[in-house]
């Protein structure tokens, strides 16, 4: 009698056995390709970098605290960071105030350094940054877009409050009346818009050729404003 060798064949149990381990990779691996997707999602939502635009008296202030508030962003304020840096006499401190004192502006570069500094002060985990006061020219908006470049981040969207210039003399006459400032003058205001609009146009251009400027009619009720900006964060 001839005897042929069969290829080995598992016991049921065995073959239960390679199955259900077969079935968990399957499941972990396929789990883990999820949770590497959804973390790369989160990750996109989180980082929504935001310039909030818009000429003196438009609620540049107002908007930027409730968008902290709703979406836990962090902010920069140009002219509350370099005080800053000036008031703990920090190396980039020292340098601004020394061009400060000559009367000569404080270059591009030193600004995006001390920018830089304070962004990477909220860490990688952010959810996002408001910059606020910055940037103001196109030199000053292709050095920030360089400074996040080299971090991995970009601008999310450039948000441009728009009000009528009759109703930013308003606002701003009655914010110099109620909190005594005074540079809030119609003379020095008006002086003020002139600089804001011969600036600003171009920056706006150049926001929309990078297909992220964003126009908000600033004029009406807080909420309505917000809600319009909402419906732009929430579509990035």
């Amino acid at each position: 009698m001839r005897f042929v060798k069969l290829p080995y064949m598992p016991s049921d149990v065995e073959a239960r056995k390679g199955d259900l381990v077969l079935d968990m990779w399957t499941k972990w691996t396929k789990g883990n390709e999820i949770r590497v997707k959804q973390d790369k999602v989160e990750q996109h939502i989180q980082m929504k970098n935001i310039v909030i635009f818009g000429a003196p008296g438009s609620g540049k202030g107002t908007q930027s605290d409730l968008l902290i508030e709703h979406y836990g962003l962090g902010h920069i304020s140009t002219g509350d960071v370099l005080r800053n840096e000036i008031k703990n006499g920090t190396e980039l401190g020292k340098t601004a105030q020394s061009y400060i004192d000559k009367g000569n502006l404080i270059p591009d570069e030193l600004m995006v350094s001390i920018l830089a500094k304070v962004y990477d002060a909220f860490g990688r985990g952010h959810k996002g940054v408001i910059f606020d006061g910055f940037p103001r020219t196109i030199p000053q908006a292709e050095a920030l877009k360089q400074m996040l470049d080299e971090r991995g981040d970009k601008v999310a969207a450039m948000i441009e409050l728009d009000v009528p210039e009759d109703e930013l003399m308003q606002r701003l006459i009655k914010r110099g009346q109620d909190s005594g400032r005074a540079d809030d003058n119609e003379e020095t205001i008006k002086k003020r818009l002139v600089v804001y609009h011969s600036q600003t146009q171009p920056l706006i251009d150049w926001y929309r050729q990078e297909g992220l400027h964003h126009h908000i009619n600033g004029s009406g009720t807080l909420e309505r404003i917000f809600a319009d900006i909402q419906k732009v964060i929430d579509n990035l």
